[in-house]
C-alpha cells in the first residue's frame, strides 16, 4: 500500500467509526437539561485555579478622602504582585468620560493589571416605579466592564424593607432576568453576593440563581457576610456556583455580628478547591489594622495558601 492509498483508506474508516459513534451517541444520550445551572453548581472541567486580585473597595478611606485616585490603587496593585483589580464603582469620577476611561484603561494595561471585574450599588428589591432606574445602573456598569476588559459585574440583590421577602424575592428575580439577557450579549457574567438582605441564607441565594435560570449569573461567593452558626458550612453550600470571591481576613458567625473573629483561611482555600472554583480571588479588606500594614501581610498569606 503507497502513501496515498494508506491516508484514504484511514480517512474512510475515521469517517465510518465517526458515524458509528455519532449513532451510539444518539441512541444513549440524554438531552442536556434546560437548566444551565446544575442543582449542586456549576461543572468545570480541569483543577482549581487562583489568580490573585483585589478589590479598589479595600482603600475605601483613603478612595473616599481624595488621598489615592483609582490610578494609584492601579499602581498600588501591580507593586503587590495582583494579577487584577476589581473596579468598584463608587470610586470613578461622577463625571468621567470616554477619553477618562480610556486613559484608565490603558494605564492598566501599561501596569499589566486585568479588570478582574466591576461592581454596583444597586438594589433590586425596591418598589416597581424605582426598579428602571436600579437596572439602568446595572447595565450601565456591564458597558462599562465590556470597555475595560472585565469578565464580570458585582451586583447585589438588595436591602429594601418595603416589601416582605417574598415579594422582594421575586422582584429581583425579574430585575436579574432582565439585567443577564443585557449582560449575555457582551459575554458578561453577572455575580450576585451574598450580602445580607434576602440572601442572608446560602438557600436563598441558591434559590433566586436556581430561578433566574440564565448562564450569565453565579455568585460572588463573599467569605465574610454569612452570619449564620456556621459560615463555613454556608460558603460551601454557594461556593459550587461562585463566580468570583471576595476573601477576608474575618468571619462573623451567629452571635459573633459585629465581632472581627479571625478566619481559618486554610479551610476557606479548602472549600474553594473542593468546589473547583477556577477565577479570582479579591481581596476586599475590612480588616481593623491599617491597610497601609494589613494589606500587604493578607496578600502575602493568600499567595502561600493559593
Amino acid at each position: 500500500m503507497n502513501r496515498r492509498e494508506f491516508l484514504r483508506t484511514s480517512v474512510h474508516a475515521s469517517v465510518a467509526l465517526g458515524g458509528i459513534a455519532a449513532l451510539q451517541g444518539c441512541a444513549t444520550e440524554q438531552k442536556p437539561s434546560k437548566h444551565f445551572v446544575a442543582p449542586k453548581g456549576f461543572e468545570r472541567a480541569g483543577s482549581p485555579r487562583f489568580k490573585l486580585s483585589m478589590c479598589a473597595y479595600s482603600w475605601r478611606s483613603a478612595l473616599s478622602a481624595h488621598k489615592m485616585d483609582m490610578f494609584q490603587f492601579i499602581d498600588y496593585c501591580a507593586d503587590h504582585g495582583c494579577d487584577g483589580a476589581e473596579l468598584t464603582s463608587y470610586y470613578f469620577p461622577k463625571d468621567m468620560d470616554t477619553a477618562w476611561m480610556a486613559r484608565f484603561k490603558r494605564h492598566m494595561h501599561m501596569r499589566c493589571i486585568a479588570a478582574s471585574g466591576t461592581s454596583v450599588g444597586n438594589d433590586f428589591t425596591v418598589p416597581d416605579d424605582k426598579m428602571p432606574e436600579q437596572i439602568k445602573l446595572a447595565k450601565k456598569w456591564v458597558d462599562h466592564a465590556e470597555f475595560f476588559g472585565a469578565r464580570y459585574v458585582r451586583v447585589f440583590a438588595g436591602m429594601s424593607k418595603q416589601s416582605d421577602p417574598q415579594v422582594a424575592t421575586e422582584r429581583c428575580i425579574a430585575a436579574l432576568k432582565e439585567c443577564c439577557e443585557y449582560s449575555g450579549k457582551k459575554g458578561i457574567m453577572l455575580g450576585l453576593e451574598n450580602h445580607h438582605g434576602i440572601v442572608a441564607e446560602p438557600e436563598q441565594i441558591i434559590h433566586i440563581v436556581k430561578s433566574v435560570d440564565s448562564p450569565w449569573l453565579g455568585i460572588n461567593c463573599d467569605t465574610a457576610n454569612f452570619q449564620t452558626v456556621n459560615p463555613y458550612d454556608s460558603l460551601e453550600q454557594i461556593a459550587p456556583y461562585a463566580i468570583n470571591v471576595h476573601f477576608k481576613g474575618e468571619i462573623h458567625p451567629k452571635g459573633h455580628e459585629k465581632e472581627k473573629v479571625p478566619a481559618d483561611l486554610r479551610r476557606l482555600m479548602k472549600i474553594l478547591r473542593d468546589a473547583n472554583y477556577q477565577g479570582y480571588l479579591a481581596l476586599e479588606y475590612e480588616s481593623a489594622e491599617n491597610p497601609a500594614t494589613g494589606i500587604p501581610k493578607l496578600l502575602t498569606r493568600m499567595r502561600e495558601l493559593m
